[in-house]
């Protein structure tokens, strides 16, 4: 068994990554969710609009698989906030792949928590987009209203009218100019800002308000994002680095024993823990921004952390939170019940995926088909990351030269340009590289700064087939090619 030797020393350092956070100081967990007062969220009493005409909210979970639990358990908690603040249900949307809450690994059928001591906060959750119903065009559709081009689903759009306030929260894997989606393609920078323009040029919103959890996901905004569109951006991550699962299996507070999966993710789960435990009325956009920001960093250590970002329009960030978020009455003379600065340790989204996969081997414990797959599972993928890195790499040195090839694919363009210049040109070099090279995979979306320079540098698309070819001739994709998959573009 060298082959799970091996692979569990790659695991086991992810684990001393975490231990190494929880010795930093202890954890008093004080978390309230909104189901806890009795009776479900759903029915909590409806706000009064307070002359800020209609709130309207959409939560996106992009990935789909058991191992990506977090993401869905991240939007039903925001849904949960979100009704408890009394944004009805009618004005809230929905995507989720929904495949956690009666996974057969699930081990309370029906439940989704996303705290380790949390309630359920799948209860009540609207079915508006589902399976393969969470896409890209039917996000764009439903912020724009367009319910023409909706492809299934329960058609709820953000019908909103002038005065009214928009909250969209995305969760999910993320890459230079990319978030996830569980139907490919995926969601690309390019293409998302020129529909947040078309949403602001139809006069159907007075202020939005954005929150992106995903690796680099400041490259969604950073060099795109006008500041006169009356949208306020936060993201998990700057446009380079990774943002963090937490509450994983060996970390502090860790899941309960049973399971194997992340329970949420950090950027997230500071916003939202944030949001239940005050006065919204009295709390800034900018007041939540810098608790995030602390949190999400490790207390500004950053080892098990991402730098939160802001982008857009910053001049209404002394507006209250309640304007999006609505308004808890049982809150009203709250006081902060975070009696802590966040989760001891945190997994990069990246190697969540890894984790999972090697708590699900150690469970089965025996000799079995299930666990001789489970063991396969993980060296297949194992393998084809290492066969996306190393491709990449010989690319970009039969393109750019032996030693200058690293370099170019890896460069960072200054702060405040755009990942590319022209975005189907992007798209295009993606999809070369797959129908040679197969899938990209969610591991492989941090290499898109990588074909997003050979467009910079005005590589022809012949240049490009011509060294996939090369570098990945001798590679059987199978289950991992892009015909089985799909293309990322």
């Amino acid at each position: 068994m060298a082959a799970a030797a091996w692979l569990c020393g790659l695991l086991s350092l992810l684990a001393l990554a975490a231990a190494a956070a929880a010795a930093e100081g202890g954890w008093e967990p004080l978390i309230r969710m909104p189901t806890e007062k009795g009776g479900d969220a759903a029915a909590a009493p409806a706000v009064e609009e307070d002359e800020v005409g209609t709130r309207w909210a959409v939560l996106v979970a992009g990935s789909s698989g058991y191992g990506n639990y977090r993401h869905q358990a991240d939007v039903c908690h925001a849904y949960q906030i979100l009704r408890k603040g009394g944004v009805k249900e009618e004005n809230i949307v929905v995507f989720m792949y929904d495949d956690i809450a009666h996974n057969i690994l699930n081990p309370r059928p029906g439940v989704i928590i996303n705290h380790p001591k949390g309630e359920n906060v799948y209860n009540g959750v609207p079915k508006d987009y589902t399976g393969d119903q969470v896409t890209t065009e039917n996000f764009f559709a439903v912020l724009l209203g367009n319910k023409s081009a909706i492809a299934g689903g329960s058609k709820k759009v953000i019908d909103s009218k002038p005065n009214d306030h928009i909250f969209i929260y995305y969760s999910d894997h993320g890459g230079p100019g990319v978030l996830g989606m569980p139907n490919l393609p995926y969601l690309y920078a390019g293409d998302f800002i020129k529909v947040l323009k078309k949403k602001h040029a139809s006069n159907s919103y007075s202020k939005m308000v954005i929150y992106v959890e995903a690796c680099e996901s400041g490259s969604i905004f950073e060099g795109l994002m006008p500041e006169d569109l009356n949208i306020y951006v936060t993201t998990a991550s700057n446009p380079v680095e990774n943002s963090w699962g937490t509450y994983c299996p060996g970390m502090e507070p860790s899941p309960p024993p049973e399971y194997i999966t992340c329970l949420g993710d950090l950027y997230s789960v500071s916003w939202m823990e944030d949001s239940q435990t005050h006065n919204l009325k009295k709390e800034t956009i900018k007041d939540q921004y810098e608790v995030v920001k602390t949190r999400t960093s490790n207390s500004n250590k950053y080892k098990e952390g991402s730098h939160v970002m802001e982008y857009g329009d910053k001049t209404f960030k002394d507006e209250k939170l309640f304007l999006y978020q609505g308004f808890d009455l049982a809150n009203a003379n709250i006081a902060n019940m975070l009696l802590w600065p966040g989760p001891k340790g945190a997994v990069n989204q990246r190697d969540a995926d890894l984790l999972f996969m090697w708590k699900r081997y150690e469970q089965l414990n025996g000799e079995s088909v299930e666990t001789l797959r489970a063991l396969i599972e993980i060296k297949e993928t194992v393998q084809h990351r290492k066969h996306l890195d190393s491709s990449i790499d010989f690319i970009g040195r039969l393109i750019f030269g032996f030693e200058k090839g690293p370099s170019m694919l890896e460069a960072v363009r200054t702060s405040g340009q755009p990942l590319v210049d022209d975005w189907d040109c992007l798209k295009r070099m993606v999809r070369i590289f797959e129908s040679q090279c197969g899938s990209l995979t969610q591991y492989g979306m941090k290499h898109m700064r990588a074909f997003a320079n050979i467009c910079n540098s005005g590589i022809s698309e012949m240049k490009m087939r011509e060294s996939s070819i090369s570098a990945c001739s001798s590679y059987s994709s199978a289950s991992w090619s892009a015909m089985a998959q799909g293309h990322s573009a």
